[in-house]
């Protein structure tokens, strides 16, 4: 395509919000001419209900649940005065809390300040302030954070070695319901750890759970020094902008009032039912264009900042666990989603970005661009080039490069990294997940599969306990045997007992010197 060519697609596509310093490119998608008019009844479909959304109504049909994340960046939209008061609530609550813990009000049994923080989560609960953290996060913070966002042993071991001071540190238990196991875990183990080091727990730890929910009465009875409302209309993967994301926030000293007003503004402009002035409804076009509507295409995200390298993983669970469904709204079997993938650039150059340009087209780019290079003074590192010349010159030459080679993208750019940007670009990205769902008619706000996951889980720690219990009952069965006793699936028994090979002495001690694989074979 000549250069006026791309230069007219640009001036048509392009869109810019000047009080934002934000904008939006969807000119290297190759999208034919009528293809917003064929989409027009979809879009206004999607508009439609958003609107319902936002006033109140049902959008969560199987749990019956409002789905509001949008209220609490303007909880004037909150469709009772109740709801309002609490949002408002709720966030004084935590400004105060944060403004007590940097006064020293609130601190360890020694009255020494709270200097660290430990936040224990999975999924939203812990991605949201990971990112923000990353990408907010400077030398001067009044507390630096560390997450458990896992179940993995190791992984709380490793993160204890790296905070010097228990004694200095603040504990945040995220679980709406109490019950998530990889949460409780969490919780189990820094609870054990501080009683060891002869602290108090309930001293150092707070709760964001829901009201009445197992977590929210044991801090309660075991005396919490605070505990903040994870309500049943927020999800997890929408959660960053409750208590979920602002308490860390406040905490680490970032501006929760600018990361707020961020994401108001950016749902203000994306209200507006005209798709060429609303970067959501284009960013959800794009998708719908790429993937036929089908997500056949994956969404690699490239950033070319380091601060915002967590943000292909934050979309990742954003867009996947809210598009990937077995079914539509009307029971269809569709098998919906869209894989998403990405690092940071100019890192994936010298990495997937070889594929990208000479290998399989199964994939669309969005590239993040961030304007300003850094707050210090620029240096050049040859003669009239700074580093950030080169960020911003592999960016656009990458860019180009796979354009050249039919490979598509767009191209989101903000003026800087800070709360108040980080608010806008979660803002459109939420919104534009809620318009791809209805363009392809889905619930973006359920997630059966997920659950049917923890089910198994259980299932198979239920079955380990059976298995425990035959072998210390008598030494020398075999998998089979042992599986046929409690009319079990053979090879899931024999994963049980590799497992406990591995961590139980007393399994150890049954198994001798032998492997698991010599011992509980399946030929013996």
């Amino acid at each position: 395509m000549a250069f006026s060519s791309l230069w007219q697609r640009f001036q048509e596509y392009f869109l810019r919000y000047a009080d934002l310093d934000f904008s939006i490119d969807i000119s290297r998608m190759k999208f034919p001419a009528d293809f917003f008019e064929k989409m027009r009844p979809g879009m206004e479909k999607a508009f439609a209900a958003m609107r319902e959304l936002e006033s109140g109504a049902i959008a969560n049909p199987g749990e019956k649940r409002m789905v509001g994340h949008y209220w609490l960046r303007n909880p004037a939209l909150a469709p009772t005065p109740e709801l309002r008061a609490n949002i408002e609530e709720t966030n004084k609550r935590i400004k105060k809390f944060a403004a007590d813990v940097h006064a020293g009000n609130i601190a360890d049994e020694s009255r020494r300040p709270f200097q660290h923080i430990l936040l224990i989560g999975i999924g939203g609960s812990a991605l949201g302030p990971e990112l923000v953290a990353d990408a907010l996060g400077s030398a001067d913070d009044p507390m630096d954070i560390y997450f458990f966002d896992n179940t993995d042993p190791d992984g709380f071991d490793r993160v204890f070695d790296k905070i010097d001071s228990l004694s200095e540190t603040l504990v945040i238990v995220v679980s709406k319901s109490g019950g998530t196991k990889e949460t409780r875990n969490g919780m189990v183990e820094a609870e054990a750890k501080f009683t060891q080091k002869g602290l108090h727990f309930g001293k150092h730890a707070v709760a964001v759970t829901g009201v009445g929910s197992e977590l929210d009465k044991y801090a309660e009875k075991n005396q919490w020094l605070a505990r903040f409302p994870m309500h049943d209309w927020i999800g997890g993967r929408t959660s960053v902008m409750s208590a979920v994301g602002l308490l860390p926030m406040a905490l680490e000293g970032f501006d929760t009032d600018e990361f707020l007003a961020g994401a108001a503004a950016m749902d203000e402009r994306t209200r507006i039912p005209d798709a060429a002035q609303n970067a959501a409804m284009l960013l959800a076009l794009m998708w719908y264009y790429a993937g036929n509507g089908k997500g056949e295409k994956d969404m690699v995200i490239l950033p070319y900042k380091d601060r915002l390298a967590l943000f292909s993983k934050y979309l990742q669970q954003l867009v996947m666990e809210s598009l990937g469904k077995e079914k539509d709204l009307d029971g269809n079997i569709v098998h919906q989603g869209i894989a998403v993938y990405g690092n940071k650039g100019s890192t994936d150059q010298h990495a997937y970005v070889q594929q990208l340009r000479d290998g399989v087209l199964n994939f669309f780019v969005t590239f993040i661009e961030v304007d300003k290079d850094r707050h210090e003074t620029a240096l050049e590192v040859e003669n009239g080039y700074t580093s950030g010349d080169y960020l911003h010159g592999f960016l656009r030459g990458t860019r180009s490069a796979l354009y050249e080679s039919g490979r598509e993208s767009i191209t989101v750019s903000i003026a800087e990294v800070n709360a108040f940007n980080i608010g806008a670009l979660i803002a459109m990205y939420e919104r534009a997940v809620g318009f791809y769902a209805s363009l392809v008619n889905i619930n973006a706000y359920d997630q059966p599969g997920v659950e049917a996951g923890k089910k198994a889980a259980t299932k198979l720690l239920q079955l380990q306990r059976q298995v425990r219990e035959k072998l210390t009952a008598g030494a020398g069965q075999t998998t089979e045997e042992i599986a046929h006793s409690i009319d079990a699936d053979p090879e899931d028994v024999f994963h049980a007992l590799r497992h406990l090979a591995s961590n139980d002495p007393q399994i150890r001690t049954t198994a001798g010197d032998e492997t698991v694989d010599e011992k509980f074979s399946l030929e013996q």
